[in-house]
């Protein structure tokens, strides 16, 4: 009798651990979503863009002034990795930030994207358009 309270006890435990990790994910995404929505927004361009899935990208690629057949690019196997790379440091560029900054955003974007959307950076034109760092590389 005793073995069946420890092991109803413990089930409501782990549910209410269970319900609270899923709050603090909600909470994390939330956050997330926030930085990348004030990147947009600081680049002129609709916060809204950010939810909604290619169409975000296309936006990316207008921020940093890249044609949008890039978006093709996304597509191909390894190919798109390195798409990525170069649009993260010429996002990077498009706010005064350098490579290091940008290969930040690639790979700990969790962090990065809410130093760039929350920080003192401001959008100072599209990298690509300038001659950035992938075009002179």
């Amino acid at each position: 009798m005793d073995a069946t309270d420890y092991a109803s006890s413990g089930g409501g435990g782990s549910a209410i651990g269970g319900l609270i990790g899923l709050l603090v994910e909600l909470a994390i995404l939330v956050f997330l979503i926030a930085s990348i929505w004030k990147v947009f927004t600081k680049a002129g361009q609709p916060g809204w863009a950010c939810l909604i899935p290619i169409y975000n990208i296309y936006v990316i690629t207008k921020i940093v002034g890249r044609p949008a057949w890039w978006l093709v690019l996304f597509i191909i196997p390894f190919v798109s990795l390195v798409v990525a790379i170069i649009l993260y440091i010429d996002l990077a560029r498009s706010f005064g930030k350098g490579v290091g900054f940008g290969l930040g955003l690639t790979f700990l974007g969790f962090i990065f994207m809410p130093i760039l959307g929350f920080g003192s950076a401001q959008y100072v034109g599209p990298a690509a358009a300038s001659g950035g760092a992938a075009t002179t590389a």
